[in-house]
């Protein structure tokens, strides 16, 4: 049972020493007690309120890993219901369904567009993470052929989905390195799923019918001693399921359930044979609140928009879109192309290469580092100014790919030209631009 946070402050040190970013011992332990602290976050800590301490200051949701280490999909670790309270930490991962009683090519075709559909967004690489592989045939040699062929073609994080303990054990065999999640111990088969999980040390997932019925599976399954668990309530409608997220997230957040404590899968690929509408169905569980989600087969036109989906909501918003401090070449600029500069506000650089590229000018875009904030509020705070942005540009290696020496900025910060050229030296001009991103077209055009 979680601990108030006077329990939490008895077992303190009380040096009341602020190292974990509050000024008192008691008030790191209402944060703890909250959910709104790490207890790593104390440096003076004995190992026995340590050991005492663990369960009060674990998520209520535990978290867990799903896949080797190139492509390790963590899920788990939520502490809030909504993501304006603070953030939501773990994004679900998404999964392409692939059974061994399909034909060669569609297991072919759903390997190549796992491999293919990837997409480069704000200096990030949007992809599917997982492949769920499904035992349909009932034939362990069959099912374990595909495993291994999964796993030569990919590097998905795995869910071996079978009713049968034999064609888990063959798969978990060739597996185990990527930590595959089991799929999925019931009432029936609870004790020898359980003991598979143990000994190949995999997350297994639990399936009843009904909230209600999961508990009793999750407690025997802990009692067992397997901690990584993913819940499936077993419904396969979008209200049903939908409403079942809702039910498991409150319980483990607001009631302090352990026994629900855990991430959740969904099947959006089992509730409709529509792939527009379980694209639909998918986006519900992105915002509420899966773990995992299992589609049909990957399309790009519906894919992308999940992808961007994903991340904006399980971006922390008190953190800005960014992109990666760098040289960003429009248009396959040459040595003599126009050189510009700006920030890495994720909307910033879209709406700037978005005019650059529609002035059909070849041009290098200069992305600097100010921590994601856009140019006058970067300039503001002092992190876009004509040191900084100097210094920037003489390290950024632009010489190497322009013979010119002339950078344009924009034109809300002309106030840096002076120090900028300053900090630059004789051998560069420093050029004005538009105050607006969509003057740069006809700035562009008329040649510097």
């Amino acid at each position: 049972m979680a601990l108030t946070g006077i329990q939490i402050f008895k077992l303190l040190p009380k040096t009341n020493c602020g190292e974990c970013g509050v000024p008192t011992c008691l008030a790191f332990a209402m944060n703890l007690a909250a959910g709104k602290a790490e207890l790593s976050s104390c440096p003076y800590i004995s190992e026995e309120s340590k050991a005492l301490l663990s369960e009060a200051s674990a998520p209520p949701i535990r978290p867990l890993a799903i896949g080797a280490v190139d492509n390790q999909v963590k899920i788990g670790g939520e502490t809030v219901l909504f993501r304006h309270e603070k953030t939501f930490v773990n994004k679900p991962g998404i999964a392409v369904m692939i059974s061994d009683a399909m034909t060669d090519d569609e297991v072919n075709g759903r390997l190549r567009r796992f491999r293919e559909l990837r997409y480069d967004w704000i200096g990030l690489v949007l992809r599917p993470e997982m492949i769920a592989v499904k035992n349909e045939s009932g034939d362990a040699g069959r099912y374990e052929t595909l495993v291994k062929k999964v796993m030569d073609e990919t590097d998905a994080a795995l869910i071996l989905m079978s009713d049968k303990p034999e064609a888990l054990t063959a798969a978990l065999k060739a597996s185990s390195p990527r930590l595959p999640l089991i799929y999925a111990a019931t009432a029936a088969n609870c004790d020898t799923l359980a003991a598979l999980a143990l000994e190949y040390k995999c997350p297994l997932a639990a399936k009843a019918d009904g909230v209600e019925n999961l508990t009793a599976i999750t407690d025997k399954l802990t009692a067992a001693g397997v901690k990584d668990i993913v819940l499936d309530s077993g419904s396969r409608t979008l209200r049903g399921a939908f409403e079942d997220q809702v039910v498991i997230r409150r319980a483990a957040l607001v009631q302090k359930s352990r026994s629900l404590g855990f991430p959740t899968i969904t099947f959006p690929c089992e509730m409709t044979a529509d792939p527009l509408k379980e694209a639909l169905i998918a986006a519900t569980f992105i915002a509420k609140y899966a773990g995992i989600i299992v589609l049909s087969d990957f399309q790009g036109e519906s894919l992308f928009p999940l992808l961007v989906s994903r991340l904006n909501i399980y971006t922390d918003p008190q953190r800005p879109m960014m992109m990666q401090q760098g040289i960003y070449p429009i248009g396959n600029p040459a040595e003599d192309s126009p050189v510009l500069v700006t920030t890495n506000f994720a909307l910033t650089y879209f709406i700037v290469s978005g005019e650059i590229e529609g002035s059909r000018v070849p041009s290098w875009l200069m992305v600097m580092d100010t921590e994601g904030l856009s140019v006058l509020t970067a300039w503001a705070a002092g992190k876009f100014v004509g040191d900084a942005i100097g210094q920037f540009i003489k390290k950024s290696g632009i010489t190497e790919k322009v013979k010119h020496r002339k950078i344009v900025i924009p034109g809300f910060v002309a106030a840096v030209s002076g120090d900028l050229e300053e900090e630059l030296g004789p051998d560069w001009e420093v050029l004005i631009g538009p105050r607006e991103a969509a003057h740069l077209a006809p700035f562009l055009k008329k040649g510097l």
